[in-house]
């Protein structure tokens, strides 16, 4: 029976890139994983691109380059991730002009295919309101599961965090007294977010049913440090989160489409339609670039579109 032949040996440029993504440039550890990935497969294109006969960083052409990106499309990949090829690949390139003096870069001679830009999913205002009706209702009776959803949902709508910003949450990190929550975001990045009056409210009844809720479950040790538990009493995934907030979001009207992310979208544009200055829904999202945050000035246009087309008797 004939073996697969094995896959090539990552080179040793390419352990230390990723090596300097993680340790140093603090990228989040899907960013690591994907960009090595990229590397890699740009590695093992080159080798049969060249023969097998041997090739280095350097020697690598504008044409080579092209013929990866083409060889990406023929793959059927999105546009989306042979746009993030792109890019590991120019980091990769200043990684080594950096680090080993490769004064080349043949990635910036091949252009990122235009991505669409789409709108994000938006709750409505009779949305939100339904959805904190329904979620309060459950919460009422001081359960610890419905104090719990009801205090995910203030933070995710109240802060606009995201759902790994809120998955990772441990208690330090909140503080009822300043009104304020400390978040890690991409790059591990910290950043501080006010809380509202509501989220402090829902987060002092969590806390006490939370405290129930470990000292029933006695001596099977649950995870202290963690905000959101488990009905096991261990950190509540991101997963499990999602799974929690898709159902909350699946009870209303008009709500297919919406994801978890929709409700940090809501936070963004609800702001923005207010009257909120534009860099300070930055600060308050973590973008690192403004043009980021633009995204959801582009949601509240087509909305006003929208109402106008509506209500206007001469659009």
């Amino acid at each position: 029976m004939s073996r697969a032949p094995a896959a090539p040996s990552r080179r040793p440029q390419i352990e230390e890139f990723v090596a300097f993504l993680a340790k140093e440039r603090n990228d989040s550890p899907n960013t690591v994983a994907a960009y090595g990935r990229d590397v890699d497969a740009f590695q093992a294109f080159c080798d049969d691109y060249y023969g097998g006969a041997p090739w280095d960083w350097v020697g690598v052409d504008r044409l080579a380059m092209r013929g990866f990106m083409a060889a990406l499309q023929r793959r059927g990949l999105s546009k989306r991730s042979v746009s993030r090829a792109v890019s590991a690949l120019r980091s990769f390139y200043t990684f080594l002009g950096a680090r080993h003096g490769i004064a080349v870069n043949p990635a910036r001679a091949v252009r990122s295919p235009k991505l669409e830009r789409r709108l994000p999913g938006v709750l409505d205002r009779s949305q939100i309101q339904q959805l904190f009706q329904s979620t309060e209702a459950l919460a009422a009776g001081g359960g610890f599961a419905g104090t719990r959803d009801l205090a995910m949902l203030e933070l995710f709508y109240g802060t606009g965090m995201r759902l790994s910003e809120l998955a990772g949450l441990n208690l330090p990190d909140t503080d009822l007294v300043s009104e304020q929550v400390k978040v890690r975001g991409k790059g591990r990045k910290e950043r501080l977010l006010p809380l509202g009056s509501h989220a402090v409210r829902a987060l002092r009844r969590y806390y006490a049913a939370r405290e129930r809720h470990v000292a029933e479950l006695g001596a099977s040790r649950p995870e202290g440090r963690a905000v959101f538990l488990s009905a096991r009493g261990r950190r509540l995934s991101a997963r499990g989160v999602q799974h929690i907030v898709k159902g909350m979001l699946r009870k209303l009207a008009n709500g297919a489409g919406l994801k978890v992310h929709s409700l940090r979208h809501s936070f963004a544009t609800h702001l923005l339609d207010a009257g909120a200055d534009l860099r300070a829904v930055q600060e308050l999202l973590g973008h690192a670039s403004l043009s980021t945050t633009q995204v959801y000035t582009h949601t509240s246009v087509e909305r006003l579109k929208k109402v106008y087309h509506q209500a206007h008797p001469r659009a």
